[in-house]
């Protein structure tokens, strides 16, 4: 091997300290939540059933290492490449690591949660979704925009923070009624939709794909409109548009667009039957089994960031 393998090398490292650490401390009895120990022998939000072992929700503890598994595939993949300076996700460059990354700190963010069921451990969950999410449209912006790599990785990190510190501070919808996540998967249906179609015109008018995002997701129009203190920020949905000031100089492949969005949806779906706050009469909730509904979840999502990993390296230039 060559010292081109570092990045991978140094990745595997990082994730199985991680690992070890983690695996200690949970031994120890260091992390896991006291002040929800009266839920143990009961069935958890996600379903599984609330352990006094090594992890609360063992099962859903363990499948997020799939997000480490793809994670160090992409590095690997990536250490392979020869550099390629027409695309970043061909190579070993900033924002190549920045997304192998953020797919490998799934796993982790994930574990803390289920395998702790603290409130920090939440937190550190949301944020590891929130740091994959905002990527890829803000990666699209970037892509058909004035943007150097530097300002858009300062974006990028600069959003991170600021939503790191609210998150600590507030809740999920940082008290203001606004979900990044959810906002982010709207944002980057509609620059993708852009980057495919990018005129002057739809520019305008790409602001209505969220509408569609929304309704696939079960939010109808009337809703919305009829509680725009709710949802006031409808009104991002224009900003890709907006910032999207140049016609992008490369065609993807969408084949591996529709396989990450088919995994997704798919693992959305089999998500809704594991959430008990959501369902809480749902047949497939099964607290003992060893096959979890939100454990399909994490295996499916991370299968579909690999897909989306794919499709941006699909990316050739005109």
């Amino acid at each position: 091997m060559t010292n081109k393998f570092y990045p991978f090398y140094f990745a595997l490292f990082i994730s199985v300290t991680f690992l070890v650490i983690f695996f200690t401390l949970s031994a120890f009895g260091l992390i896991q939540s006291i002040e929800n120990a009266y839920l143990i022998g009961e069935a958890s939000r996600w379903c599984e059933r609330v352990s006094d072992g090594l992890f609360r929700e063992p099962v859903n503890t363990l499948s997020n290492l799939g997000f480490m598994v793809v994670g160090l595939i992409i590095f690997w993949t990536l250490c392979k490449d020869e550099n390629n300076n027409k695309n970043p996700f061909i190579g070993i460059n900033p924002i190549s690591v920045l997304y192998a990354s953020v797919v490998i700190y799934l796993g982790p963010g994930s574990m803390l949660m289920h395998g702790t069921n603290t409130e920090w451990g939440g937190w550190a969950d949301n944020l590891s979704m929130i740091m994959y999410i905002i990527l890829p449209w803000l990666y699209n912006i970037y892509s058909m925009s004035n943007w150097s790599k530097n300002k858009f990785l300062s974006i990028y990190a600069s959003i991170v923070i600021i939503y790191s510190v609210a998150r600590w501070f507030t809740d999920y919808e940082l008290g203001i009624s606004f979900n990044l996540f959810g906002v982010s998967i709207g944002l980057w249906v509609i620059s993708e939709t852009l980057y495919r179609f990018w005129s002057l015109s739809f520019r305008l008018i790409s602001g209505l794909v969220g509408f569609l995002v929304l309704m696939i997701f079960g939010t109808m129009p009337n809703e919305v409109f009829n509680n725009l203190n709710e949802y006031w920020w409808i009104i991002l949905f224009w900003l890709p548009g907006l910032l999207s000031s140049k016609k992008p100089r490369g065609k993807r492949s969408y084949i591996w667009y529709f396989a990450g969005m088919f995994a997704y949806i798919a693992a959305w779906l089999i998500w809704l039957e594991g959430n008990l706050t959501i369902n809480p009469n749902s047949q497939f909730c099964n607290p003992d089994s060893l096959v979890q509904a939100h454990g399909i979840w994490h295996l499916l999502t991370a299968t579909a960031t690999l897909f989306f990993f794919y499709h941006y390296r699909s990316e050739k230039l005109t």
